[in-house]
């Protein structure tokens, strides 16, 4: 069961990857996903996980300055619905940082895994789709929005309860920045890690995103 779920995850990021190349070439000066989108900075404020989750960083508490994206996956203009997506990049101790990725889905035990279409980035529930690894087993994470600038963010088992950990508050408007871009596969947080079936489907589409990004700064620096 374990070798076919990985040569499924595999085929799938396979395909992935090739709908990402197909809308890069068709927009060769633009991100090929989430093309459309404004920098915030913002503050991340961390309650603690409870119960804990075994995640140094769901369970810890703290106050970080962030940096968040929001963002339309397909790029279509301001007031038709589209999938929005939130990116939230935590510095970590060490000098590195970690990426969050949410877009719009549902909250109940089905739709959290199925991806929406909202008019806003608050008029719907976003989570991260695909779980974590975590001591206490798979978590996925979700945030909803209380206002324009504040976002309540929680986690749950893949069938269970929301359990709510922390805040975010936007501030400042830092403006479009296409180049700068989130990974997921590469930049984790502390105790949520990658289950090697969601990194396979995963790491083709961001790798080929990655060639993309690099084309873009190269023509840009000629």
């Amino acid at each position: 069961m374990h070798r076919t779920q990985e040569l499924a995850s595999s085929a799938a990021g396979a395909g992935l990857a090739g709908a990402v190349r197909l809308v890069a070439a068709a927009r060769p000066d633009a991100k090929p996903l989430h093309p459309r989108g404004d920098v915030v900075t913002a503050r991340l404020r961390r309650t603690g996980a409870n119960p804990p989750t075994g995640s140094a960083w769901l369970d810890g508490s703290g106050s970080d300055e962030v940096l968040v994206r929001l963002s339309r996956a397909v790029g279509l203009p301001d007031g038709l619905p589209d999938i929005h997506g939130l990116a939230v990049r935590v510095p970590l101790e060490d000098g590195g940082h970690g990426d969050l990725l949410l877009a719009t889905t549902g909250r109940s035990r089905l739709t959290r895994f199925v991806l929406t279409v909202g008019r806003t980035p608050w008029s719907r529930p976003l989570t991260t789709l695909l779980p974590y690894r975590t001591p206490t087993g798979p978590r996925l994470l979700a945030s909803v929005a209380r206002s324009e600038t504040r976002y309540e963010l929680a986690h749950a088992s893949p069938g269970g309860a929301w359990h709510p950990f922390a805040d975010l508050v936007l501030s400042s408007t830092a403006g479009p920045d296409p180049l700068v871009s989130f990974d997921p596969v590469r930049n984790t947080l502390p105790g949520l890690d990658n289950y090697e079936w969601v990194r396979r489907l995963r790491e083709p589409g961001y790798g080929t995103a990655r060639l993309s990004r690099r084309g873009r700064r190269r023509a840009r620096a000629r």
